[in-house]
């Protein structure tokens, strides 16, 4: 590209000169940046007023490159413009894929907003030169992070550091990052995963090119209408310059491209003071490349090493099929979760994760959300967590506990990172229950009429053979076996004004299980009474017990006198 259009531009008067060439240009040759692609109105850009906001890049330089002008050196014009080959047109393979799989995805979730993989192409042009010229790796990220200038209002906009240097290293001031040029607050909230790698990095073009996307859709914008179009590439970098110059790239692009291997890309010129990238000492400057040969393809210049050398020469990565966009979460599991209320949920929400191709897409993030007026947790007392999925596409969610309060809520399962219909599962907390409960000793429980039962009476509630805790008692003194209502006559227990009952419903089990029951007395009324004890959960016992009146004392049976035996004969 032209030494006079290679340049980005600053503020002062360093934007002013370059950005009159620029837009001359634009003018005097009829150039297409004045066409929007996206509704074929060939009128002037408009002077839409942006967002407000920071935008994405905090007004940080910019190439100006123009695209191949069709009447270069056109009579009238103010400056000379330089004829460019067919190479502008190149995208490297792996960039022009990450921009044709966020138009994809956000065709899929918000399809009214209408972005064209086009115009995320002109923004990466002119942001970063489409990632230093296509020099990523095989998962879509730079060899080295891209940075711009130090935002720290010498020249552009003064932001504090947000980020404390994670993304751009620099703790006090932020500066741009990636291939989309996004400051670290911006990333914050727009950061997206898009090639399923567990990680948002604005140094990979997928994640960063579906979050350039997704930001120029914000606010339900339609980007087919030329308003919402020039308004979110001004929320991009506040500046008319700058939106002339996308609206350039972007309809050369739309005029047709091609691919090219990745690091085989037109490189920007960083031969001036203002040109990319301007205070970003990471980046290394791109070797002159030798004339190829035709019907060859010129070798990428290997990225610098920290602390010296170059990287020994390799051949640039093949081509390669992105993979497709996700575009399905669905249930892999049952769809109803029932615990009783203390236990953990047996049942796991379980989903799984499909792309387009309807191939189970592995590693891929996905969050668990409790949801609704309900204390059931996951793990540490948390209402979401974030798991992978496996190499079958599928993840289970952590073991949920049920807490105390009954009733039902929701598990709601989505992708992160992507804005897809989420799958839902109904998690039902039951009261706590016992299949059986039963005294803990034999003991025949006696009393006479009308004292108290010396016995106490205790009882163990299980579930499933363990000790049930907290389970609800009811105790009944029953009329017999086969009629279960309550007795008017025999044992009793007392409420809390010393009057007889022969029904308690508010009885628990103890953490372990166990129940004693309140005090019995007998009333007159002697002989066998039943008394019946039943669980939440179907245990049931019955005790019998024993009225006895005291023993009567017996009288020592009398023995008859005897008949006198007659006397002795004496003897002859």
């Amino acid at each position: 590209m032209a030494a006079q259009f290679g340049r980005r531009l600053r503020r002062g008067a360093t934007t002013t000169a370059v950005a009159a060439a620029a837009v001359a240009a634009l003018s005097a040759s009829q150039a297409p940046g004045i066409t929007h692609a996206t509704t074929g109105d060939s009128q002037g850009a408009s002077d839409a007023t942006p967002p407000p906001g920071t935008p994405v890049t905090g007004n940080s330089p910019y190439y100006t490159d123009l695209p191949p002008l069709s009447t270069p050196d056109k009579p009238g014009t103010s400056v000379d413009l330089p004829a460019t080959g067919t190479a502008e047109a190149g995208i490297p393979a792996t960039v022009l894929a990450a921009y044709k799989q966020a138009e994809q995805t956000i065709a899929a979730s918000d399809p009214g907003c209408h972005v064209p993989w086009q115009l995320l192409a002109a923004i990466g042009k002119v942001e970063s030169g489409q990632a230093r010229g296509g020099k990523v790796d095989a998962d879509g990220t730079t060899f080295s992070p891209i940075l711009g200038p130090v935002l720290n209002g010498v020249g552009f906009a003064n932001i504090s550091d947000t980020d404390n240097g994670a993304f751009d290293g620099d703790s006090t001031h932020d500066r741009a990052v990636g291939p989309m040029q996004f400051i670290p607050s911006t990333w914050a909230t727009w950061g997206q995963d898009a090639n399923g790698d567990g990680r948002k990095d604005p140094n990979n073009i997928y994640d960063a090119a579906l979050a350039a996307g997704r930001y120029l859709c914000a606010g339900d914008r339609d980007l087919g209408v030329t308003s919402h179009l020039d308004r979110a590439i001004l929320g991009y970098n506040h500046s008319q310059e700058y939106l002339r110059t996308v609206l350039s790239w972007f309809d050369y692009y739309k005029r047709g491209t091609h691919e090219v291997p990745d690091g085989t890309g037109v490189l920007p010129d960083t031969s001036g003071p203002d040109s990319f990238p301007a205070g970003a000492e990471t980046l290394p400057s791109p070797s002159p490349t030798p004339p190829s040969t035709p019907g060859t393809t010129p070798k990428p210049t290997p990225p610098a090493k920290p602390g010296g050398g170059t990287k020994p020469p390799t051949t640039p990565p093949p081509t390669t099929t992105p993979p497709s966009p996700i575009t399905r979460i669905e249930r892999a599991g049952a769809a109803e979760l029932t615990a009783m209320a203390g236990r953990d949920f047996a049942e796991k929400a379980t989903v799984r994760v499909k792309n387009a191709a309807g191939r189970t897409v592995a590693k891929q993030p996905v969050r668990f959300e409790i949801v609704g007026d309900t204390d059931a947790r996951f793990a540490g007392g948390k209402a979401s967590t974030v798991a992978a999925t496996g190499a079958d596409g599928t993840v289970a969610a952590p073991v949920i506990k049920a807490g105390e309060k009954t009733g039902t809520f929701t598990v709601r399962a989505s992708v992160v990172g992507r804005t897809l219909p989420p799958v839902s599962f109904t998690g039902t907390v039951v009261p706590r229950a016992a299949d059986a409960i039963r005294r803990t000793s034999h003991e025949v429980l006696t009393a006479a009429p009308g004292a108290e039962f010396a016995q106490a009476v205790e009882l163990k509630a299980t579930y499933q053979g363990s000790a049930a805790e907290g389970v609800a008692v009811t105790a009944t003194l029953i009329k017999s076996a086969e009629d279960p209502t309550a007795n008017d006559k025999g044992p009793y227990f007392k409420d809390a004004e010393d009057k007889p009952v022969r029904t308690l419903t508010d009885l628990t089990t103890r953490a372990d299980g166990l129940l004693t029951l309140p005090k019995i007395f007998a009333d007159g009324e002697t002989g066998t009474f039943l008394l019946r004890l039943t669980t939440a959960g179907g245990g049931t016992v019955t005790i019998e017990l024993k009225v006895v009146a005291p023993d009567t004392p017996t009288t020592p049976p009398t023995t008859p006198p005897a008949t006198p035996s007659a006397p002795a004969s004496p003897a002859a």
